[in-house]
């Protein structure tokens, strides 16, 4: 009997079938002949069954035990869904081409899960003041009144609109809007600029420098716009509150101060909506900010939130292109929105100031004043209100109202240093120089806002130089430490930064040579045609007016202002005009004057300074007695010579003396610096 292990492996060994022989006579296993070679179909439908069970159980497995993260895959192609229909199709394909722009919905909804991701948590606090703790990025930058601006003697200068008035397409300030060029006091502190407008300027001084060139805008808006006396006309309006220059305590008390709460009741119940339009605007996206506000207001027309964001954002559209009118959209808006019920109070202020300020950019004077008027029927008790109502009525001119003004808030607030700089400045335009003097000391020592000015150390300093108070150049010292002068001598507001500054100069110093000698060889049919049109009587001409004699005689006779030629006074002298034409850095200066000077003995003309270092004056003398008249600059005193130029800049101080038993006659022509490049003397605002 066989062993079993042999069965064992018996049993293990594989059973091959029987061969058989096919038709071909070739024998094969018989397993294979059954089935011709190839699978059954019987077989094949087994493995589409184990295939199609595997499937299954797979399918299974992952979704029990989560092995793909649906919710991230899908949030993934969701990014391309970019018209918010929930596919992705030719709209989407459209949108992300930039052949379409996004829907306004599709923008608030990734504002708000913006805003969802970036907000920490926290807990809400009470209902009476969620507008308060949580409002906008907007709605804290309105946080406190900001003061409107000094302005000068006639309040209405041509440079004030350098700063603050110019539209956006005045063709001598298209630039300005951009941040180019800008005045400010030279050297300056450093302080933020916006382009501010932007680039709306933060500081009362300005500075200019120079700009590319760039097409400029035909303008559509003209501001209105008066002559400016020489020396008195320094003031700009001023928009911001410039941080840097305030005292600490007083940045912490303004710290301080709460939040103002721009939401009514109703509206912190859609501030996630608001909050996603308003993140636009803040990202600088305007155009899509205004189209989200838009939206809002048709949905919420009665929101006076929605319709300020939507004035803002219009604002902001305006300035991005430089437009007037969708400035004055924007104007009209604010007004809008101040009046719509259930507005709060912080809104009405914040709406009311806006629309203020951005009517006093356009030059809209009146449209402002009557604006901060209504202020201050509704805020009586808000001193900072009455003060920018002070400022409005300087800007027409009405220093009268103005003072009024300042009295009533110097009686409720007698330590308000802004009134009190205002005040005392008014007071020194009416020739009361020893009662401005402690206005202007005081208000400039409390370091209150707006006080902080290089006008009202030019004005503190000049007052006490007339009142023979040496600390007058402690006062100047302190302004130029403030980086509102160049120096203690050099003491003009409206500079281009850089140009050459030296008292005297000599004609090959300019450049200007053959003018120079031009008005030298013809001194005498200049001096002749003067003498035909001075008074005989009194020995005259218009008297100055500038408020800058100490006593005496001094009048004076126009051919040429702000680069504009008198017609008539020229049909006078036509000679003189006739010279004069071919000399365009004299008859183009728009910050200076072409004029005949005239003063009678015992005249003194108090230390002073011009406006700006954009200038240079010249002094061809045509009658002049051999003694007694001098004219210092700084430290230099000279005398002037019959047919000769004398040379100076009168940004720096200078003074006059005439003790001769005659009457001393000059003509002044004033040029361009020569470092000016011709760019800037076309663009240049006039003085």
């Amino acid at each position: 009997m066989a062993p079993r292990k042999n069965f064992r492996n018996q049993a293990k060994k594989e059973v091959k079938p029987a061969a058989v022989v096919n038709k071909n006579g070739v024998k094969v296993e018989a397993s294979v002949a059954a089935s011709g070679g190839g699978f059954s179909g019987t077989k094949i439908f087994t493995w589409f069954m184990v295939l199609a069970l595997l499937g299954v159980w797979s399918s299974v497995a992952v979704v029990w035990f989560d092995l793909v993260d649906y919710d991230n895959v899908i949030g993934k192609l969701s990014a391309y869904d970019a018209d918010g229909d929930g596919d992705f199709d030719v709209e989407d394909a459209k949108v992300l081409l930039g052949l379409k722009e996004r829907p306004v919905s599709v923008l608030l909804r990734e504002a708000k899960e913006e805003s969802a991701v970036k907000e920490p948590d926290a807990v809400p606090p009470p209902d009476d003041d969620v507008d308060g703790s949580q409002n906008t990025d907007v709605e804290s930058e309105i946080q406190a009144a900001v003061p409107l601006p000094p302005i000068s003697d006639d309040f209405i200068p041509d440079d004030s609109r350098d700063e603050a008035t110019h539209p956006y397409e005045d063709e001598n300030n298209a630039i300005d809007m951009k941040g180019e060029l800008v005045e400010k006091a030279q050297p300056q502190q450093t302080l933020e600029e916006s382009k501010q407008y932007k680039n709306q300027p933060g500081s009362p001084e300005t500075k200019e420098t120079e700009a590319e060139s760039v097409p400029e805008p035909e303008a559509d808006v003209e501001p209105e716009v008066e002559s400016v006396p020489e020396l008195e006309a320094e003031f700009v309006p001023e928009l911001k509150e410039n941080a840097e220059d305030q005292p600490k305590d007083k940045l912490k008390e303004k710290a301080k101060k709460k939040k103002p709460k721009l939401l009514n009741k109703f509206e912190k119940t859609i501030k996630t909506e608001i909050d996603a339009a308003e993140k636009l605007r803040k990202k600088g996206k305007v155009e899509e900010a205004v189209r989200a506000f838009e939206t809002l207001v048709l949905q919420y027309p009665q929101s006076p939130r929605c319709r300020y964001g939507k004035a803002l954002a219009e604002d902001g559209l305006a300035e991005k292109m430089l437009s007037n009118d969708m400035l004055q959209k924007a104007i009209g808006t604010y007004k809008e929105a101040s009046e719509l019920p259930n507005a709060t109070p912080d809104l009405i202020k914040a709406t009311l100031k806006k629309r203020a300020e951005r009517q006093q950019f356009l030059g809209r004077m009146r449209g402002a004043l009557a604006t901060l008027e209504k202020l201050v029927q509704i805020f009586p008790e808000d001193m900072a209100l009455k003060n920018d109502l002070g400022v409005a009525h300087l800007l027409i001119g009405d220093n009268n109202s103005a003072k009024r003004v300042y009295e009533e808030v110097l009686a409720t607030a007698p330590s308000d240093g802004f009134a009190k700089v205002h005040y005392g400045f008014i007071l020194k335009s009416e020739n009361k120089i020893a009662e401005s003097i402690p206005f202007l000391r005081d208000g400039l020592e409390s370091g209150d806002p707006g006080t902080d000015d290089g006008r009202f150390y030019f004005h503190l300093g000049d007052a006490l130089q007339r009142m023979g108070d040496d600390s007058a150049y402690k006062w100047y010292e302190r302004g130029h430490q403030r980086g509102h002068f160049a120096s203690v001598w050099q003491r003009s507001l409206y500079n281009v930064d850089g140009l050459k500054a030296q008292p005297w100069w000599t004609p090959k110093d300019t450049g200007y040579m053959d003018l120079v000698k031009t008005l030298e060889r013809n001194w005498r049919i200049i001096r002749d045609e003067a003498q035909s049109v001075m008074d005989k009587t009194t020995g005259l001409f218009v008297p100055e007016e500038e408020n800058l004699r100490e006593k005496g005689e001094w009048g004076q006779f126009t051919l040429w202002q702000q680069g504009k030629k008198a017609g008539e006074s020229c049909r006078s002298v036509p000679k003189t005009c006739g010279l004069l034409e071919r000399y365009p850095e004299a008859t183009g200066c728009k910050r200076g004057q072409i004029k005949f000077s005239v003063m009678q003995p015992g005249t003194h003309v108090w230390p002073h300074t011009g406006p700006t270092n954009c200038r240079l004056r010249m002094h061809l003398g045509l009658v002049i007695p051999k003694t007694g008249c001098k004219i210092r600059c700084t430290n230099d005193t000279r005398a002037w010579e019959e047919g000769k130029v004398l040379i100076f800049d009168d940004s720096f101080e200078h003074e006059v003396w005439q003790d001769a038993d005659s009457y001393r006659l000059i003509f002044i022509v004033d040029v361009w610096h020569p470092e000016l490049t011709q760019y800037q003397r076309q663009t240049l605002s006039p003085i």
